[in-house]
């Protein structure tokens, strides 16, 4: 089940959390407190033509849907391949605790959200999201890796180090070592709190305040996805009270190994509605992913 957090953009209508099949925020998280500067939420942004004209223009441009991410460098924000797949534009926050921006809305549209005369305007944005050149939207979980590219920096905008891409092959050195032995792993991203199904014709309830959460995890392996055979495109971490785990809204943020800024995985997918159990993360240490990431970090 891949949850890609959509945006309701008509007026006065709160925002929703959708499940559409990528994932989404941390679940029985704690505050990042510093931790991570370089990981930020990101709002997706679809051109209508409102006037028919064929140009396309920032008041134009509405919020769809967002996810999280990692500045890997000054122009480069790694998230997944669902979360920039059919994006026109995206704007980019990297404070910890976006409820301010969140309340005022005034992200609904990409002229809005990076009005820099507003207290609530983005860090960065960009006109350039780019999926994973194999990424099919109905297979998402294969290819599932994406950046926004030439990012612009708002001004004062800085950051003193930035997530780093791994080392070939780091999953399947890990998977081939006792578990015993095993790195750890922290989770970052401003998805869900929690989800609960619908309860006595209630409709469903969640949290989804933004704010950067952290989370723990465990390693399991792979795992099949639905039904089919297991495939070496992802990984599966633990998601429960006692590890953390992720939510809709997560999509696209980092897996670190614990204690380093090397980011291992972005979060994919949920195996289901109440992100419960586990949580899928597509790898990015293979040869194929680094070297198309590597042509956009400098």
């Amino acid at each position: 089940m891949r949850i890609r957090t959509t945006l309701a953009t008509a007026a006065g209508v709160a925002a929703l959390a959708l499940v559409a099949a990528p994932a989404a925020a941390v679940k029985y998280g704690e505050p990042d407190a510093g931790e991570h500067p370089y990981v930020g939420l990101m709002i997706a942004y679809t051109w209508a033509d409102a006037n028919g004209d064929g140009v396309q223009t920032d008041d134009e441009l509405r919020a769809g849907w967002r996810c999280s991410g990692t500045q890997i460098d000054e122009d480069t924000f790694l998230t997944a391949g669902h979360c920039t797949y059919g994006a026109d534009a995206v704007a980019i926050w990297f404070a910890e605790d976006l409820r301010d921006v969140q309340a005022a809305r005034e992200f609904v549209t990409f002229a809005g959200a990076i009005d820099q005369e507003s207290e609530h305007a983005a860090d960065a944005w960009s006109y350039e999201a780019v999926s994973h050149p194999e990424y099919d939207d109905a297979l998402f979980y294969l290819h599932d890796v994406g950046v926004v590219d030439d990012v612009t920096l708002a001004p004062g905008v800085t950051f003193e180090t930035y997530g780093q891409l791994p080392d070939q092959g780091y999953w399947d050195t890990q998977l081939a070592t006792l578990k015993s032995d095993r790195d750890t792993y922290t989770t970052v991203g401003y998805g869900l709190q929690w989800s609960m199904p619908d309860s006595q014709g209630q409709g469903r309830l969640n949290q989804g305040e933004w704010i950067r959460l952290k989370a723990g995890g465990e390693l399991i392996g792979y795992r099949q996805f639905a039904g089919g055979k297991a495939n070496d495109a992802y990984v599966v971490l633990t998601s429960n009270a006692h590890t953390g785990g992720t939510c809709s809204g997560d999509s696209g943020g980092p897996t670190f190994v614990s204690g380093t800024s090397t980011v291992v995985a972005v979060t994919s997918f949920g195996m289901n509605t109440t992100c419960a159990g586990t949580s899928g993360l597509y790898r990015i240490d293979t040869a194929d992913d680094l070297a198309w990431l590597g042509q956009f970090v400098d």
